[in-house]
């Protein structure tokens, strides 16, 4: 495994993330995840679809809170053709609490929690919190990444913008 010194920060300390980061233009790793009604899920379960996948460190954070929401709100409009997945560390038991008290319905959500699949294999994993780093990927049909972001600091919001023309450009 890969550690990667001081690649994000929490408040302006700095953190470690564990694993090798893919990159751009490469296949996106699987991973196992587990879904809200605790049943396995793969990234590779995807393919033929578009997949933003972000990663947060909990959604009862208000950061997460807001960047979940806003992609639940945009995900209506990206097609059937775009999944949005939200992974965490949290319990599934917890993210279905919080996407029913949140009114959440179009994206999943996922948790990582039982072996930090995702989290190592994207190099996201905090090796100080063992939570996620907010990150954003988007992966094509075929399972390539064609944008990728690392948030520098934990409490700012990704660049919603940009992660959303990485699926326009794909689609084109």
């Amino acid at each position: 495994m890969e550690d990667t010194q001081a690649v994000v920060t929490f408040e302006g300390n700095p953190l470690t993330l564990v694993g090798k980061r893919p990159r751009i233009g490469e296949l996106a790793p699987d991973f196992e995840v587990l879904s809200n009604d605790m049943s396995v899920v793969k990234l590779s379960a995807f393919r033929e679809k578009i997949c933003i996948i972000c990663s947060a460190p909990s959604l009862d954070t208000s950061v997460c809170d807001t960047e979940v929401r806003k992609f639940n709100e945009r995900a209506t409009s990206l097609g059937d053709d775009v999944e949005v997945l939200v992974v965490s560390m949290d319990l599934p038991f917890a993210q279905q609490r919080w996407c029913g008290a949140a009114g959440v319905k179009n994206i999943q959500t996922l948790s990582d929690h039982r072996k930090a699949e995702f989290g190592n294999a994207f190099g996201v994993l905090i090796e100080e919190l063992r939570l996620l780093a907010r990150a954003v990927f988007v992966v094509d049909a075929q399972g390539i990444i064609r944008y990728m972001q690392i948030v520098d600091e934990l409490t700012e919001e990704p660049n919603y913008q940009a992660a959303l023309k990485a699926v326009e450009e794909i689609k084109r």
